[in-house]
């Protein structure tokens, strides 16, 4: 059975998804998804954490989380740009969560919604990440 967490998580990937490729505003899509049938089984005010941070954050992600990447941005599927956006909102600003549960956590959506080995991609990309943005925590593994 899913947690409230994890559902808020998937809730967010797929909210960021939809941003990423339809350009509506944040809260249209805040409005879809509060009327879908999993919204209720999700931790809503993670969710909305999650999702508004993100996005209003994106540029910022963005930039932290490109010398971790191999590749430009643009390439990257939207399902793995909206995974490691999400994770590395988690990792900078939800410190209170562990990094290898922000990553397992990472690597389980793309699991889900992602290519065949996406989430080996996010997995690499978010161990370089955490080490930077949480060095302390890492360093004590």
């Amino acid at each position: 059975m899913k947690s409230a967490r994890r559902r808020a998580r998937e809730l967010t990937l797929q909210a960021l998804y939809q941003w990423q490729l339809s350009g509506q505003t944040v809260a249209t899509i805040k409005k879809q998804f509060a009327e879908s049938k999993d919204y209720d089984k999700a931790d809503q005010k993670y969710f909305d954490l999650l999702f508004s941070g993100a996005v209003r954050e994106a540029d910022t992600l963005e930039a932290a989380i490109k010398p971790c990447i191999d590749r430009k941005l643009s390439e990257l599927s939207p399902v793995e740009r909206a995974v490691l956006l999400l994770a590395s909102y988690e990792l900078v600003h939800q410190i209170d969560i562990p990094y290898r549960v922000v990553i397992n956590e990472a690597i389980e959506l793309a699991k889900t919604f992602g290519g065949t080995d996406g989430h080996k991609y996010v997995n690499g990309v978010l161990d370089k990440f955490a080490a930077d943005v949480r060095s302390v925590e890492v360093s004590q593994r």
